[in-house]
């Protein structure tokens, strides 16, 4: 299957093969297979310009293999996410208590068994 993703360099219409994401704390770069989702900070790079990497003087590149990873998800880890939609499906969803006279973005009633969500709504200080 080929990459939908073009290199990120300039004026080439190439496929990315790679992902580059430069870590400034380390002064490193690291090369590794195509990223499954495009990141903001990220480049995606054919294999003619992922070769042809230099970083800054006094940088690290770091080049993971390229090779052996699979391009494509494998039948194992398509089985595995077949069988977790399964499972979620078959769990019957928790319906939360229902309240009057509360503003609309307060956050729900805590709810025995309900799975909590990571965001959470502030309110604003006066």
């Amino acid at each position: 299957m080929e990459s939908l993703r073009l290199c990120s360099r300039s004026a080439c219409r190439e496929a990315a093969v790679a992902t580059l994401t430069y870590v400034y704390a380390d002064s490193t770069a690291v090369l590794g297979p195509l990223a499954t989702y495009a990141e903001p900070h990220c480049y995606d790079l054919c294999n003619a310009h992922a070769a042809r990497l230099t970083v800054p003087l006094g940088w690290e590149v770091v080049r993971l293999d390229l090779a052996g990873q699979p391009r494509t998800p494998s039948r194992d880890d398509l089985s595995a996410l077949v069988d977790a939609v399964r499972e979620a499906a078959e769990k019957p969803a928790v319906e939360a208590p229902k309240r009057a006279g509360k503003h609309a973005l307060e956050p729900p009633a805590e709810t025995p068994g309900a799975r909590r969500s990571h965001l959470r709504v502030l309110r604003e200080e006066v």
